[in-house]
């Protein structure tokens, strides 16, 4: 029995992890790697294994840095079993098929690029296609239960513990045997922020043998959500009373369905006005919206009750979803008073970048950040005071007020990741999905256990 590390090793996206059992090679997510342009050669290189040799795939979660490889594992020949939550089932449909549309658009958009002689600069081919997207979901089998054992194959058993990261996320307990001999590994995948108000709190795990955990914010605690709400309201009222809109570049799975609860509460509080007009212009985050209102089981008891007694908690009376590119474009004639949500959250493609065209020169309005942005994005040069920025070629003057609020996290901070680990009470610690600077800073706080920070490809005997 043995694990090898083939992502989010040192670094914080791509997560992929190999355990070999009983003669079944098992992967753990197999996720894109994500920030700069640089990682498109990342991505296509080989995953350190032959795809074709994997047996069964066990999903955690549906971002697109757990997932968003799948298609180019099947494509590369993997003919096995992907096994997740319904949720996440639904969610990485969504996900990957909306990644296969961009990287064909961007092999077109480079390909449309001509050199001086009139040849095209780039005719490389899309890491992955459409049809390819669609190939892999034949691959989605059986559907996991929290909580309930499911027998993967012999010698292999697998438990899907609510991680309450986003809909359907999962930590994935294993429980392994081969020739008389048994072990334990326990995959955080990406865990939760406690006190969230619409995701049920991160499962307490059982004892393993092995962790292997993520460590994204494993150096810092956050701030807490009453306050970071109370900072949105704020702004929300300060931009109306200026006449101005807010615009809030949203990711669409969990986030954008947090704001709308948010607001909705904030409304029917009397804290924002009931005449708010609040624009979702993110197809994916309606369509996740959508999910949402299907899966009870991943929801605090409170909220899936509201559900179902048919009092929506995403819905408000000003809300309105634009699917379609003419109605994304007419929100430009919103001149005030109007909250509109759209992606990408760091700004780095999406119809976000049309509204910041439209408002970023406008005093009267704001933009509000809500989450992570890495460096090098458009949200980031905003966020980092940026006077001047170039969007579709040009120049707009950052007029609009700025505000970044840090609370709204979905991941646990690291008072909670110790607590998880701790709760584990693994004897051998791995430490993935971090900034090497920030694993070692978390690391220095474990103890009763071996801590390992694998390198890409590195393999351990279990």
């Amino acid at each position: 029995m043995k694990i090898s590390f083939h992502g989010a090793d040192r670094g914080v996206t791509g997560s992929c992890h190999l355990v070999e059992c009983a003669g079944k090679r098992i992967l753990i997510d197999c996720g894109l790697y994500q920030g700069s342009g640089e990682l498109d050669e990342e991505n296509a290189e080989p995953f350190g294994f032959d795809a074709a040799s994997i047996n069964y795939v066990l999903l955690t979660h549906a971002h697109l840095d757990h997932c968003g490889r799948l298609p180019l594992l099947a494509k590369r020949g993997f003919r096995g079993e992907i096994i997740t939550t319904s949720a996440s089932r639904e969610l990485a449909r969504l996900v990957m098929l909306d990644a296969a549309h961009l990287l064909e658009d961007d092999v077109r958009h480079r390909a449309g690029r001509v050199g001086h002689e009139g040849a095209s600069r780039d005719t490389k081919e899309p890491l992955y296609s459409t049809l390819d997207a669609m190939n892999c979901l034949d691959y989605f089998g059986r559907t996991a239960a929290y909580s309930q054992a499911l027998e993967v194959a012999a010698g292999v058993h697998a438990t899907f513990i609510d991680a309450g990261h986003i809909l359907g996320s999962a930590s994935i307990f294993l429980e392994l045997e081969e020739q008389g001999h048994s072990t334990s590994v326990l995959f955080s995948g990406d865990l939760g922020n406690t006190g969230r108000l619409l995701l049920r709190d991160p499962a307490a795990p059982p004892h393993a043998d092995n962790v292997v955990m993520e460590t994204t914010y494993g150096d810092r605690v956050h701030k807490p959500l009453g306050p970071s709400v109370d900072e949105f309201f704020e702004a929300i009222t300060e931009t109306f009373k200026r006449g101005g809109n807010v615009i809030v570049p949203t990711f669409a799975l969990e986030r954008a369905q947090e704001l709308l609860y948010f607001l909705s509460q904030g409304i029917a509080q009397g804290r924002l006005p009931k005449s708010t007009q609040v624009y979702l212009d993110s197809p994916m985050a309606i369509s996740a919206t959508e999910i949402f209102r299907r899966h009870p089981e991943c929801l605090e008891p409170a909220i899936a009750k509201l559900f179902q007694d048919g009092n929506d908690p995403l819905d408000l009376p000003g809300l309105h979803f634009s699917r379609e590119t003419a109605e994304s474009v007419a929100i430009n004639n919103v001149h005030g008073e109007a909250v509109i949500m759209a992606g990408s959250g760091m700004c780095t493609g999406g119809r976000v970048r049309r509204h910041l065209q439209h408002n970023l020169g406008r005093e009267d309005s704001s933009i509000v950040f809500v989450g992570y942005a890495a460096v090098g994005t458009l949200a980031r040069l905003i966020i980092d005071g940026a006077k001047q920025v170039t969007i579709f070629g040009e120049n707009i003057p950052v007029r609009a007020r700025i505000y970044t609020i840090n609370g709204f996290s979905a991941h646990a901070d690291e008072a909670e990741l110790l607590t998880w680990q701790k709760q584990a009470a693994a004897k051998r610690t791995f430490l993935v999905h971090g900034e090497e600077d920030i694993m070692r800073q978390f690391a220095a706080h474990l103890g009763d256990t071996d801590v390992e920070m694998p390198l890409p490809n590195q393999a351990f005997e279990l």
